[in-house]
């Protein structure tokens, strides 16, 4: 029974693709299967993840039928992007298994591996964007090279059977070592789909049109707002250059998303609906990442640049409401988490972990500390999965578990999943260890700044003052409480 329905995923998927004619009736097949697989598995999940993941799925499913049927996303190269992702990348039973790989890091370690990295294998970037770590002078950025960034990919490929990676940098378009860049990589493991990180400003025809031709890649281009909020962090004229690179992906017929960062300066901008409307309908935006600022540092400009709690309540409200009455397909990566079961760092299984340009393994990209660093491994005959064995790395599964992902008899407020963002003390407490060091010398201080740990741990608790209501009632659908006698 459960080929029959993964074959007829594949056809609907197909027809989606490939029959202008029949897609709209495909796309109602496929939104059946998901909402079939995503709410009636037999996962132990609460009512509400799942009903959130299949509105996510489903999202994503009609914003590529609208951007196929508009010819911005051409059949062919969705063709090429299916047979890699469809194939182990989606799947709705993430326990069930997958392929020997895992099954034999399970039997090793005890858990399934994690079902991606992010790897940033260089610092370089062409932009110089305030408050931004990469460096503008990509002669002197540190950098990975080619043969180590290689090993990463295919470790990962091979040790943790994954088909998933995610490129961050610096600019990954920048990249180059040994005479080599990351397009020998898309077309070295061309059974891998690539998320990129970009801030689009490379993206010429040239690089759009070879995109096209390897079908594994797909860009997340950088937006801090319109013209005026992007223009003053990342540069004058960088707006129009974006709108150009999404231009050149759209006449390529490469499927490209979106990234943005909710900070204090352009929130505004983020509760408004013509924001998202405008890259979602008019500029054929297939997807969108949000990040929330996390501030590694002690400077009050860096502090300042934090939305509050109140207005993070309001982003996800703003999130509901895209992804249940619009269909956008939006994810937020501290109020999305009903999508993931909750914090995917530490290398969890289904989750990730980090690699920075210096080979230093971290738990996640908001998360800068490590104790493992790839090239010493490399260098003792050992490899990625011997990273994820660190006290720090364990710590931070167990609390993923003690916190109850997963577990409808005891949850966690799936509104506050970070374990560094929103639950500082705990953080500092039970998950860093004494051989831990900072990724740089900003995130080393603040580790020994009382009051920078006294920001976030007032911002926790008036975050879970503001959240816990919503959960019980929304999650785990127990009244809501009032103060009425």
């Amino acid at each position: 029974m459960k080929n029959v329905k993964q074959t007829i995923f594949k056809e609907a998927v197909n027809q989606v693709i490939s029959n202008k004619m029949l897609r709209v009736m495909a796309v109602k097949q496929l939104d059946k299967y998901l909402y079939s697989n995503l709410t009636g598995i037999g996962r132990q999940l609460l009512e509400q993840e799942k009903l959130d993941q299949y509105a996510f799925m489903s999202s994503i499913v009609n914003q590529v039928r609208k951007n196929l049927d508009k010819g911005f996303i051409k059949p062919a190269v969705m063709k090429k992007m299916a047979k890699v992702f469809v194939g182990d990348s989606y799947n709705p039973d993430r326990h069930q298994k997958l392929n020997p790989a895992k099954e034999a890091y399970k039997e090793k370690y005890g858990d399934y591996p994690p079902q991606f990295i992010t790897l940033s294998p260089g610092k370089g970037c062409n932009l110089h964007c305030t408050g931004c770590y990469a460096s503008a002078d990509s002669a002197i950025a540190e950098k990975l090279d080619f043969e180590t960034t290689r090993r990463i990919v295919k470790e990962t490929h091979d040790i943790f059977g994954s088909r998933f990676i995610t490129i961050s940098g610096g600019e990954p378009f920048m990249y180059k070592s040994d005479g080599k860049t990351i397009f020998d990589l898309f077309e070295e493991f061309d059974d891998m789909f690539f998320l990129v990180y970009t801030n689009g400003t490379l993206i010429t025809e040239g690089i759009a049109n070879k995109l096209a031709e390897l079908g594994n890649v797909t860009p997340a281009i950088s937006v801090e707002g319109w013209e005026e909020q992007t223009d003053e962090r990342r540069g004058k004229g960088v707006y129009h250059r974006i709108l150009k690179a999404m231009a050149n992906l759209r006449n390529a017929g490469v499927p490209f998303g979106m990234s943005v960062t909710s900070t204090s300066h352009n929130i505004e901008t983020l509760l408004k609906n013509d924001f998202y409307e405008y890259f979602f309908n008019e500029l054929g935006v297939s997807y969108m990442w949000q990040f929330q600022l996390m501030p590694i540092g002690r400077g009050k400009d860096v502090i300042d640049l934090m939305i509050s709690p109140e207005q993070r309540v309001k982003l996800y409200k703003q999130w509901t409401h895209f992804l249940e009455d619009k269909h956008f397909p939006i994810a937020d990566f501290w109020n999305s988490a009903s999508l993931s079961s909750g914090c995917i760092a530490y290398g969890r299984w289904n989750g990730y972990f980090y690699i920075d340009w210096n080979g230093n393994i971290m738990p996640c990209v908001f998360v800068p500390y490590y104790v493992d660093n790839v090239k010493d491994l490399y260098a003792n005959g050992k490899t990625l999965a011997d990273g994820l064995q660190s006290k720090l790395f364990k710590n931070g599964r167990k609390w993923q578990k003690d916190y109850g992902f997963e577990n409808p008899e005891h949850r966690g407020n799936v509104l506050m999943p970070c374990s560094i963002r929103d639950h500082y003390k705990n953080f500092k407490e039970n998950i860093l260890t004494s051989d831990v060091k900072g990724e740089d010398e900003e995130a080393e201080a603040v580790l020994h700044d009382p009051e920078y740990e006294k920001m976030l741990i007032a911002f926790d608790d008036e975050l879970q003052k503001l959240t816990e209501g919503i959960f019980n009632e929304k999650y785990l659908k127990n009244e809501p409480v009032t103060n009425e006698a």
